[in-house]
């Protein structure tokens, strides 16, 4: 069941996915802000990283940024730079990296590969790597020590699966992403918040047990759906050919992970 449902999300995402990112691309080369890639090294492998930093004089708090099922695009490198632009450190891990063909990442990939190779990824590795990238961003001159996560679509999945084995965690914000196994719950700490879309069926039929699971287990489940809006509607609201329902979601959406991470 778990592998059909994985399937069903994949052809989901896949439905969704952006022909093209060049505007994002052309937001991004537009920034102030400081941003480099890093190469975050643990056990064997290494794994590209994109910061971006804020225009602050004090320590902010990092926000580790998990890609959809997509990789590494122009869409994820840019919301990590709104991110920054926020007041956070941003941290991006390319998943792939490594995985692709001589050993390249996510850009190496041929047009279409990226998401069969993302939903191959062995979930040890992606753990560790997450681990490695946060550990790495605790560890910058200019992070306060508070840590959170948020993912998209898959990487919404993995957000909410890396609350199960990260206890510093100060939230994880799930956008779209299916919820981990209910064994699993019992060892989150941190509060989880979800950002849902209104026209989702896949998921959202995941949502009500979701629900109930983390209240059985004594945990923080806040969830909003946005009535209207489809699958991957913080990406497909900011595109120029967006629907007014993902547009209006991705604002809300947007309004609201902010105003949750100052809390």
């Amino acid at each position: 069941m778990k592998r059909i449902a994985l399937l069903s999300l994949l052809i989901l995402c896949a439905a969704q996915i952006a022909s093209a990112q060049d505007w994002a691309r052309a937001a991004l080369q537009k920034s102030p802000r400081h941003a480099e890639w890093v190469t975050v090294k643990h056990d064997g492998r290494s794994v590209e990283t994109f910061v971006v930093y804020p225009e602050s004089k004090n320590k902010t708090p990092v926000v580790l940024i998990i890609h959809e099922i997509f990789g590494m695009t122009d869409w994820v490198q840019d919301l990590a730079d709104q991110v920054a632009a926020a007041g956070y450190i941003a941290v991006a891990p390319d998943l792939l990296s490594g995985m692709g063909p001589n050993g390249g990442r996510s850009s190496d990939f041929a047009e279409g590969k990226t998401m069969e190779a993302v939903s191959h990824l062995n979930p040890d590795q992606v753990t560790a790597d997450l681990n490695a990238a946060a550990d790495y961003a605790m560890k910058i001159p200019a992070s306060n020590g508070k840590l959170f996560v948020g993912g998209f679509c898959w990487g919404g999945g993995q957000s909410f699966r890396f609350a199960t084995n990260r206890a510093d965690l100060a939230a994880a914000f799930v956008f779209y992403g299916p919820p981990p196994d209910k064994d699993t719950m019992a060892r989150i700490k941190a509060p989880v918040y979800g950002f849902y879309a209104g026209n989702d069926a896949r998921i959202g039929a995941m949502i009500p047990d979701a629900v109930a699971q983390m209240k059985a287990a004594g945990k923080t489940y806040d969830i909003v759906m946005y009535e209207g809006a489809g699958h991957g509607f913080m990406r497909a609201g900011e595109a120029p050919d967006a629907k007014d329902a993902d547009k209006k979601a991705r604002a809300e959406a947007w309004a609201r992970w902010k105003s949750l991470l100052i809390k």
